[in-house]
């Protein structure tokens, strides 16, 4: 794979160098079947400054602690939160710290079949030879637990019970069985290093809530949203600056317009201002992640329109994609932020927030 035109590599090919010199350096005892031990883990997820490895994760220190550990435990790990909260991501660094591959990824959904998860076949050499293991053709669960990898099972309650209840005997007996064939091919038996990470957003608690004979074979850990400005505000300047660079923009994010954008998303998503007075919260996902997709957007139309870094006038516009997914009205609502909120605020840059207002559709 060519990381350079990959839109988004994996983790263990993005940071590649990083993982090899952690490897290198790692004195460290090590669970069975790990590339790193817990301590090295760590500082490739939360980073080291001293030794040139970048912070990937901003969160409690702590969280990661618990979730490396339940790795090295026959349980799996459930990350739960609002969207947004970079469930994904942690989970992503935490199977290329683990194992250094986190591709043995399951997308969760309605149309998700126990064939995505465990094992299909070849149908071809199926009907040709019968059930071998030649015509098997191994899903992530299956490769996961004969390679000793970690496996990833994204939103796994948007999948139906009798199909998220299919890791039952993965995580309880470490056993995949496979009835279509016989003898030891019959049985694929987890080798050292293979554990679940699933995650599951808050919006979707009760969709498909999760059987409690699955639940006990988890240890849950919640994700919070960033609770500091300042953290929130760095965060989402890096993270789209490194997206516009892919982009090919050469201009960085203006700092003042993500100064207004990561503040109009704190105060949406809490339904209240900085100075602590009520108003009006939009149902939409008002995330750090929605907001470093909306940062990104800002730069490209200010660049590849107007040549130049996204203005206040540009955020307004790429604001109303965000402000109306799921609710008619949280486009009225962001239209009376603009008009009641911005308009209260000094500076240039609130200024031209607020008197660009007329270009939110409706």
């Amino acid at each position: 794979m060519s990381v350079d035109r990959a839109q988004r590599p994996p983790a263990e090919l993005r940071y590649a160098e990083e993982l090899a010199r952690l490897r290198a350096d790692d004195r460290d005892e090590r669970p069975p079947g790990w590339a790193l031990s817990l301590r090295a883990a760590r500082r490739f997820i939360l980073g080291d400054e001293s030794a040139g490895i970048a912070t990937k994760f901003v969160g409690d220190p702590s969280l990661i602690d618990r979730a490396l550990v339940t790795l090295a435990t026959n349980r799996g790990l459930m990350l739960v939160g609002e969207p947004g909260t970079a469930k994904s991501l942690l989970s992503e660094l935490l199977a290329a710290a683990v194992t250094g591959d986190s591709t043995l990824t399951i997308q969760g959904g309605a149309a998700t079949t126990e064939d995505q998860i465990k094992y299909s076949w070849n149908y071809a050499l199926l009907v040709a030879e019968g059930p071998s293991r030649r015509s098997l053709v191994p899903a992530p669960l299956l490769r996961g637990m004969a390679e000793g990898r970690v496996v990833r099972f994204e939103e796994i309650t948007r999948c139906p019970l009798e199909v998220q209840d299919c890791l039952l005997s993965p995580l309880s007996d470490r056993v995949l069985a496979v009835p279509e064939l016989t003898g030891a091919d019959a049985m694929v038996f987890a080798q050292e290093g293979f554990n679940i990470i699933a995650t599951a957003n808050t919006r979707d608690r009760g969709v498909n809530e999760m059987s409690a004979a699955l639940k006990r074979r988890f240890n849950f850990e919640t994700v919070f949203p960033i609770a500091d400005f300042a953290t929130e505000l760095d965060l989402v300047e890096s993270q789209a600056g490194e997206l516009l660079r892919r982009s090919g923009v050469t201009a960085p994010p203006r700092r003042d317009v993500l100064e207004v954008l990561v503040t109009t998303f704190r105060e949406l998503r809490h339904g209240a201002t900085e100075r602590g007075e009520a108003m009006d919260r939009l149902s939409a996902v008002m995330s750090t992640a929605e907001a470093v997709s909306v940062a990104h957007a800002v730069g490209l139309r200010g660049w590849f329109l107007h040549g130049a870094a996204g203005t206040p006038a540009d955020l307004v516009t790429c604001l109303a994609g965000t402000a109306a997914k799921d609710d008619a009205e949280d486009l009225a609502r962001l239209r009376r932020y603009l008009e009641q909120q911005a308009g209260r605020r000094s500076g240039a840059h609130w200024r031209e927030f607020h008197d660009a207002r007329h270009l939110l559709p409706g």
